[in-house]
């Protein structure tokens, strides 16, 4: 079988497996760049050439298993993939395990985050995003990726980072002192206690790979000036997972360009770098 990084079956069996991997290639609702159903493969390749000791934290997080799920591959309309990526995240919050989900597109996010919801009914959604998406429907369907976060905005406690696109639409149901826009934080650490401040005990980490600056991460649907930077959004991030137990998160808008491999290197070290902070105590 195919393994995350290449490792050994022995750390990726499911029932050993402290973590699992989720992949859901849905490109069903972009609505400019195409491309993010094939972010998935070029992410594992990519893993596959990463080196897996981590030195920033010191450990080989591989070593706790990182099983691979079957792909969900519904795709026959917005509704559906919703309703089955709900269904099949509520069945693997049953298990003791670690969850991570790999998109396509944002719309991914929407099922998954309403299964977690289920489950803690105080849960904070903490979105890394260069734009709101809290439209309630677009282009006739309420489970588009520009509504990734309307009904998170509704029924969780959304603190979104790296802002710097909306439409005008939106602006009802921006909370203002949870939304932190990138000019407002860019090349600056001040905000990330007022930001931990603002998130209850349970996190779910939803990252939009557009959050990044198009300079460092060119490889999205809607790329977008002014982004954030890879050390920036790294310490943010290991904060969150030093300060609040965070419970699953997910990677998304990953549209791959040909012959420039850069960005799934730096996706696949992102997601080496979450897990890393999560479990960095486990030896």
């Amino acid at each position: 079988m195919r393994t995350f990084a290449g490792i050994e079956n022995e750390y990726a069996e499911f029932f050993d497996s402290a973590i699992l991997l989720q992949p859901i290639p849905y490109d069903g609702t972009s609505t400019w760049g195409k491309g993010a159903d094939k972010g998935y493969q070029c992410f594992l390749e990519a893993s596959e050439n990463m080196e897996l000791y981590d030195i920033e934290t010191d450990t080989e997080v591989y070593q706790l298993g990182i099983h691979i799920l079957p792909e969900i591959m519904e795709n026959s309309s917005p509704e559906r993939v919703f309703s089955s990526v709900r269904k099949r995240v509520s069945e693997l919050l049953n298990l003791d395990k670690f969850l991570t989900f790999f998109g396509g597109e944002h719309s991914v996010s929407i099922g998954i985050i309403e299964a977690f919801r289920d489950k803690y009914r105080d849960l904070t959604v903490l979105q890394l995003d260069a734009h709101t998406d809290l439209r309630p429907e677009y282009l006739g369907s309420a489970f588009n990726h520009a509504c990734a976060m309307h009904k998170a905005c509704l029924n969780t406690n959304l603190i979104q980072v790296g802002i710097r696109s909306m439409d005008v639409s939106e602006k009802q149901y921006i909370r203002a002192d949870h939304c932190f826009l990138a000019r407002d934080i860019f090349n600056s650490n001040h905000w990330f206690d007022q930001a931990v401040e603002l998130m209850t005990e349970k996190v779910y980490i939803s990252i939009d790979l557009d959050v990044f600056d198009p300079s460092v991460m060119p490889a999205t649907g809607t790329p977008e000036p002014g982004g954030l930077s890879w050390y920036q959004v790294i310490r943010f991030l290991k904060y969150v997972f030093e300060k609040r137990d965070v419970v699953g998160f997910d990677i998304v808008e990953f549209s791959p360009i040909e012959n420039l491999r850069h960005p799934q290197f730096l996706v696949a070290k992102l997601y080496y770098k979450l897990l890393s902070y999560k479990f960095k105590n486990y030896g």
